[in-house]
C-alpha cells in the first residue's frame, strides 16, 4: 500500500518522524514535494496529496495541519476521496470500516505517539462488507458524480 502524505508549515515539523516510524514499519510513503514556507497554504498540499491517491488505487492519503479541518474541507473537494478529520483511534476505525475514508485529516493538538496511533488504526482497518456500509459510501459516490436523485 502506498501512503501519500502532507504537511502545512504547522505541522511539517514531525513530518520527518512520522515518515520515518511509517517506513520503520515496511511501508511505502511518499511525501508531498510542494516547498515549505511561513505562508504555505494547506490547500494546496492537500490537493497533491489527494490527486495522488486517486490515481494510485489502493492508496492512503494522510494530511496534516494545525487542526485537521482545513485539510479536510480542501481533500473532500477532490473527486474519488473520502477524506475524515479523525481526533481519535475511534474516529479512524470507524472513517475507514464504516465510510470507507481513504484520506485522513489530522491536527497538531496531540502528542506525536497518539498521532501515530490514531494513523496505524486508519491504516490498519479494513472497510466493512456489510450492505448497510457499502450502500451509503456508494450513495455518496454516485451524488458526487450526479447520478443520486433519490432525495
Amino acid at each position: 500500500m502506498k501512503i501519500f502524505i502532507g504537511t502545512d508549515h504547522r505541522a511539517n515539523v514531525i513530518e520527518p518522524d512520522l515518515v520515518a516510524y511509517l517506513r520503520s514499519n515496511g511501508l511505502e510513503v511518499i511525501t508531498s514535494e510542494l516547498a515549505h514556507n511561513p505562508n504555505d497554504d494547506f490547500p494546496d498540499f492537500a490537493f497533491d496529496v489527494c490527486k495522488n491517491v486517486v490515481n494510485n488505487i489502493g492508496s492512503i492519503g494522510i494530511l496534516l495541519c494545525g487542526t485537521g479541518i482545513g485539510m479536510s474541507i480542501a481533500a473532500n473537494k477532490v473527486k474519488g476521496i473520502m477524506a475524515a478529520r479523525c481526533t481519535d483511534v475511534d474516529d479512524a476505525f470507524y472513517a475507514r470500516q464504516h465510510n470507507a475514508a481513504n484520506v485522513i485529516c489530522l491536527g497538531m493538538d496531540k502528542p506525536l505517539d497518539e498521532i501515530k496511533d490514531i494513523i496505524d488504526t486508519f491504516i490498519n482497518t479494513k472497510t466493512a462488507s456489510e450492505a448497510r456500509y457499502l450502500n451509503r459510501v456508494d450513495k455518496i459516490i454516485r451524488y458526487e458524480k450526479g447520478a443520486y436523485n433519490e432525495l
